[in-house]
């Protein structure tokens, strides 16, 4: 026999629900993607239509001119290798420091557990401010290195906070008991087994502190004054905020191309801006698959 299917249909107060909340979350969305269109249409149009402000719903006079003199640029390229070396080393340490930090907080059988976290927690709303901060840097000589923009904001207490909750509730006891009667050590255990059954918070930790050291301009600010030290996002506020334009990294500058650059600078800002955005904007579509992952889903039978 063939089963019966039964749809079921919501009443007319159901659909309308629906369709307002439907019109609702359509208008915050073009609310929160029409800056982004905008900078990305900006870009394309002509410098001229840009600084009068005619560039709204489409690009006005498709030009390369901003792209040209940002590809040119040397502090750009500078800036990118700089900020991919800032991002790589402090996405692959924090993510490890938070991750070993965050296990060793769940775990109900370390000595002092609650006082760390604590300690980790009240670091959360005091801290000794900016100045000691750089007198304990330069006394340690780490101003106007390389060392000091991978190593700070490196650990942080919210993520590990978010990490630990997940390994609480995620990893049962039954899983680690198991693995002990079976001779598995903490560290063992921590990397073959909680890890490859943990890929979604290693995702989304990676992820924060990721897009964390991408957008990082204010250590680099306080820290360095050497400007082959200086990320993509120091460039970037030079030119957005002091007003700078890309004469100071093109050779053989001359008069003329510094009228044009003065003329073409707002489309250059949107330029710039688009470029700094396309890497991370690349990359989390592949982390956002882990987000909903029944990662622990059959890791343990009851």
């Amino acid at each position: 026999m063939k089963e019966k299917k039964y749809d079921i249909v919501g009443s007319n107060d159901d659909k309308i629900f629906d369709i307002v909340v439907t019109i609702i979350a359509v208008f915050f969305l073009l609310i929160a993607a029409y800056p982004m269109y905008l900078v990305i249409i900006a870009s394309f149009s002509d410098p001229e239509a840009v600084s009068q402000g005619k560039v709204l719903l489409t690009p006005v006079g498709f030009s390369l001119r901003s792209y040209q003199y940002i590809f040119k640029n040397k502090d750009i390229w500078m800036g990118y290798g700089n900020t991919i070396l800032y991002t790589a080393c402090g996405t692959v340490c924090g993510t490890l420091i938070t991750l070993l930090a965050a296990y060793a907080m769940s775990r109900e059988d370390l000595p002092g557990r609650k006082i760390f976290i604590k300690l980790c927690m009240f670091t959360m709303f005091f801290n000794g401010g900016m100045i000691p901060t750089y007198l304990i840097v330069k006394g340690i000589h780490l101003n106007n290195t390389r060392y000091i923009l991978i190593l700070m904001g490196m650990f942080v207490t919210y993520n590990m906070i978010i990490a630990r909750t997940y390994f609480a509730n995620s990893l049962p006891k039954e899983l680690f008991e198991a693995a002990t009667i079976d001779g598995c050590s903490n560290t063992r255990f921590f990397f073959t087994i909680a890890i490859p059954l943990s890929k979604a918070i290693v995702a989304v930790i990676a992820l924060y502190i990721g897009v964390q050291y991408w957008n990082n301009y204010f250590t680099a600010l306080i820290y360095t004054t050497k400007r082959a030290y200086f990320p993509l996002q120091l460039i970037l506020r030079e030119i957005l905020v002091l007003g700078q334009t890309l004469a100071s990294g093109a050779e053989g500058v001359d008069v003329e191309a510094v009228v044009e650059m003065q003329k073409i600078s707002e489309s250059i800002k949107y330029g710039v801006i688009l470029v700094s955005m396309l890497p991370v904007m690349m990359v989390y579509p592949f982390v956002q698959k882990f987000f909903v992952q029944g990662v622990m889903i059959g890791s343990v039978k009851g």
